[in-house]
């Protein structure tokens, strides 16, 4: 066999190798995700037995009498997340627009720099802020001037009623979205900033403004990696829990007032978890189940979202 021949085949063995390594890894991803799946399972299983798909729309959550319902979780979970998104997104594209288009350019990297911060600082920390310093001044002053000017008005003023306490769902809200800023934002300007300059300075020759610029040129180039962001902005919303669980009140409560307590499936996992047993720990691991379905859920909604979208890419309108 020849030299050359030799080097071949070495090469087809590392190949080889390579990609069995790979492949190796991609189900370990897999095996991990369902071990995860099972174990959830496992441990849900006596209250996935007693109270079924109840379960989910069951309101009651008594440790002493042994009932549990997770309807008040799944809607503390879906809500907070959902208001932290609708503040979130806008802050984030005005964010990014500012560093892409706006910002000088001795300034455009340290504030960068400063928003890729934030998406480091400890989630603790986040809730530590929240309720010893947000909430005191957010019940002083934010709620009262909210009941005054918004408690009038039929249907929205339901949402802004109830005593300025401090905590509650609109503030486990509200820093939830000062927590997924920097997440959504350093991935918007990512994506703005490989739009082809070409294609921008073309529309500004034209006369074109900066707002119809990102919305006629930026935004339709990167939409797919905009919603990226968006989701993944959500999908830490979904999961987070020591923030959300220091300001939410934690109780188990469905109202429409979002400035009275609630919970979330995070925030009931972490209070509960260590003094659980029995029966509550199995409902806390049905909980927890139903995050991850949720969770899942989303992520297969984004995807479907992103696939219709590279799919009409090229199409008119």
């Amino acid at each position: 066999m020849s030299t050359l021949q030799q080097k071949l085949a070495f090469q087809r063995r590392v190949d080889t190798v390579f990609v069995n390594t790979t492949r190796l890894f991609a189900f370990l991803v897999l095996a991990s995700l369902g071990g995860i799946l099972l174990s959830l399972i496992v441990g849900a299983w006596p209250s996935i037995q007693k109270y079924g798909l109840g379960f989910l729309t069951g309101t009651d959550w008594d440790v002493v009498a042994n009932q549990y319902g997770a309807l008040p979780a799944i809607y503390g979970t879906l809500m907070t997340s959902f208001i932290a998104l609708v503040i979130a997104v806008p802050v984030s594209f005005g964010i990014a627009v500012f560093l892409t288009e706006l910002c000088p350019a001795r300034l455009r990297r340290p504030l960068g720099i400063c928003v890729e911060l934030l998406a480091g600082i400890p989630s603790i920390i986040y809730g530590m802020w929240g309720l010893f310093e947000f909430a005191p001044v957010f019940s002083e002053h934010i709620q009262p001037f909210l009941t005054q000017y918004l408690g009038g008005i039929p249907l929205l003023g339901r949402l802004f009623s109830g005593a300025p306490m401090g905590i509650g769902m609109f503030t486990a809200s509200l820093i939830l979205a000062i927590m997924i800023i920097p997440f959504i934002a350093s991935v918007m300007r990512d994506v703005f900033e490989v739009v082809p300059s070409m294609l921008k300075e073309s529309a500004y020759g034209l006369g074109s403004t900066t707002w119809e610029v990102m919305r006629y040129v930026v935004l339709p180039y990167t939409k797919a990696g905009v919603i990226g962001g968006i989701i993944l902005g959500l999908g830490r919303a979904l999961g987070e829990t020591m923030a959300v669980t220091f300001v939410i009140g934690n109780t188990f409560n469905i109202d429409a007032s979002l400035f009275k307590s609630g919970v979330t499936i995070t925030s009931a996992l972490a209070n509960e978890f260590a003094e659980s047993d029995g029966l509550h720990q199995s409902s806390l691991l049905y909980l927890g189940l139903l995050l991850f379905v949720i969770t899942f859920v989303v992520l297969v909604i984004s995807k479907i979202m992103l696939l219709r979208l590279q799919r009409n890419e090229g199409q008119k309108h």
